[in-house]
Formats: C-alpha cells, sequence, structure tokens
C-alpha cells in the first residue's frame, strides 16, 4: 500500500496516548518493551495512561529496568527520554498476569476515556490502544461489543456518533471487511449495497485523509466463490456488491469488482489496489494475519481523530513472562506517527 504525507510536513511535537488495555494482559509488558527500544528504532513519543505503581510491578515481575515518570500529558514528550511517562486516571490496576480482577474492566475503560478526551483536547496526537478483554469487560456491564464502538460512542457529536470503519494495515496489505464481528449467517444478512457504499466512502476519505493517496484505489471482493460465478454460485455478487461499485464509480471513487477473493491477494494483484474492501470478517483477516501477523495494525478509519492498535489479542496465556512480541505495538505506534504528520500536510 502506498502510504505518506503529501508535503513532507515535520511529525507534531505532540505526544501519542496509549492506553493501558486489559492490565492482566501484555499490553503493559510491550508499552514497556517499546519504550526500551525507543532510541534503537527512533520511536515516537508516547504517554501511557493508567497506573504507575501497577507498571512498576509488572516491570519488575518481568526484570526490566525501567524508569517511570508521573506527569501531565503536556510534559509527556519532554519526560519521554529518560523516562516512561504516565498519565494518571485515579484508578488503580491491581490484576496479576493472566489473572483479570475487578480492578481490570475500570482501568482499561478510563484509559480510554482519557485518551480521547486529550487528543480531542490537543494535548495528543493520537490514540493507539493496547488490546482489552471484551468478556472482562462484559462481566462489568460494558454495553459495546468492543472497542470501536466505544471509541464512536466517545466522538460523537450533537448526540450522533460516527460509523467507525476497521482497516487491518501492513506495508504489504490494508483490508477492511464489511462486515465485522457477527455470524457468517449474521454477515450475509447484514450486507447490503448501502452498507457497501458507506463504508467504501470512509475508507476512500481515511486513506486520503491520513495516509495522503489522493484517489486511492480500492479492490472489492465478491460475496460468494468466484465472486458468484456470474449468479451460477449466487445472486448477491450481482445484485449487492456490483451496484455499490457503479455507485461508487459515478461518485469519482476508484473501485473495482466484485473480485473472486481467492486470486485477490497473491503479490501481483495487491500491487493493483492500496486497499481490499472484503465482505465479511474472515475473508479480509486471514490474508493479512497470514502475511503480516507480527506487524499488521487495527486502524479505526471514520473518527475524527487518529486511533491505531495492535493487530493481537491480550495473550493471556504469556502475559508476565516476557515472551511477548512488541512488533505489532510498534508498528501501531509508528502508523500514528504518520497519520498524524499526513493530517497536518
Amino acid at each position: 500500500m502506498r502510504a505518506r504525507n503529501r508535503k513532507g510536513t515535520a511529525i507534531s511535537a505532540r505526544p501519542l496516548a496509549l492506553t493501558l488495555g486489559e492490565p492482566a494482559g501484555i499490553g503493559p509488558d510491550i508499552t514497556l518493551a517499546a519504550w526500551l527500544r525507543r532510541d534503537e528504532l527512533k520511536l515516537p513519543s508516547f504517554y501511557l495512561i493508567g497506573d504507575a505503581g501497577f507498571l512498576e510491578k509488572r516491570a519488575r515481575t518481568l526484570g526490566l529496568k525501567v524508569r517511570f515518570a508521573e506527569v501531565g500529558a503536556a510534559d509527556a514528550g519532554a519526560a519521554f527520554a529518560t523516562a516512561l511517562p504516565v498519565v494518571a486516571t485515579g484508578e488503580q490496576a491491581t490484576a496479576e498476569p493472566g489473572k483479570p480482577d475487578t480492578s481490570s474492566a475500570q482501568a482499561a475503560i478510563a484509559s480510554v476515556r482519557r485518551a480521547v478526551a486529550d487528543v480531542r483536547e490537543g494535548r495528543a496526537s493520537a490514540v493507539v490502544t493496547n488490546p482489552i478483554a471484551k468478556s472482562v469487560l462484559y462481566q462489568a456491564g460494558f454495553a459495546h461489543p468492543g472497542h470501536t464502538e466505544f471509541l464512536a460512542e466517545l466522538a460523537a457529536a450533537n448526540g450522533k456518533a460516527p460509523q467507525p470503519v476497521m482497516m487491518l494495515w501492513s506495508p504489504m496489505l490494508a483490508v477492511v471487511p464489511v462486515t465485522i464481528h457477527v455470524s457468517l449467517r449474521e454477515a450475509i444478512a447484514q450486507l447490503s449495497t448501502e452498507l457497501i457504499v458507506t463504508t467504501a466512502r470512509i475508507v476512500a476519505a481515511g486513506l486520503d485523509r491520513s495516509f495522503g493517496l489522493a484517489r486511492p484505489r480500492l479492490a472489492l471482493s465478491g460475496l460468494n466463490p468466484h465472486a458468484g460465478e456470474d449468479g451460477s454460485l449466487g445472486s448477491e455478487d450481482r445484485a449487492i456488491v456490483l451496484p455499490a461499485i457503479e455507485i461508487l464509480r459515478r461518485e469519482g471513487i476508484d473501485a473495482r469488482g466484485p473480485l473472486p477473493a481467492d486470486t485477490m491477494f497473491h503479490e501481483a494483484a495487491r500491487k493493483t489496489y492500496d486497499c481490499a474492501v472484503c465482505m465479511y470478517h474472515d475473508q479480509a483477516l486471514i490474508p493479512i494475519k497470514t502475511l503480516a501477523f507480527d506487524d499488521g495494525v487495527n486502524v479505526t478509519l471514520g473518527l475524527p481523530f487518529i486511533r491505531t492498535s495492535p493487530d493481537h489479542g491480550t495473550a493471556f496465556d504469556i502475559a508476565g513472562s516476557g515472551r511477548a512480541n512488541p512488533a505489532s505495538l510498534i508498528a501501531a505506534l509508528r502508523l500514528a506517527e504518520r497519520m498524524a504528520a499526513a493530517q497536518a500536510s
């Protein structure tokens, strides 16, 4: 995918706001690992929103020598070179690695709320979220399917929340699923020309605004094998997907398809588009997780602020062990910095 800053504008001096995520998961581990490699990798400055005492305990568990600085967001950038800046929320976390407790949900939720507020009020340039455990949040009464829907609520204006779109990005491939965390049966029921068009519009606008692609190339998959084989393997591609593509083209969006999903993701095919828009979750996520499992980034388009996240979960089984790979978080931090620079150009 071609990602660039249109004018080469200098990156914003504002740091990135990094959420705590699930305290019992690997979010704290990969955050500490990323900060320790800040000079080696020339990472953008960031601060973690959470409980400094909890992080100090996790660092001891991991045998890591990390200096912490409890600061306000305005002072985080200056502290970053010599200490991991931590901005408190007032919520303490007590969970042990791999063992979420009653502190997990409120600590995670408060961190997200503060990160969004900091970005919207100009203290940070972007939100980067560590993984949450939805099952833990649900037990505490969390009313949203996941991070993305919660972020949309926090971004609401005049009582109306924006429609967020999940994009998985890597240097080799960017994908967007039109339907997301629903069963395959429900995905087919939800799929409509209107939903495809709305999703693709948000993708095109997001790639323009945040990736510097003035006219991004979108490749839309078919729903059925062989994109329906001219109707012999299902009518949805002719009746739902093709009309959406025709609408997008009339609007000046470079969209093509419906394309057979089994031939969209080899190396030569990937060079012909900037983002693959797929009809359901696994159709989009299997190829990118095969190609870029360690360094894929989850990006939320359609919000009035930048949000990126590692493309993996909480990994309770290895939390606190020192085996967590920070590559996806590092990629998410770098992409957030790049998107902030593109928007500033």
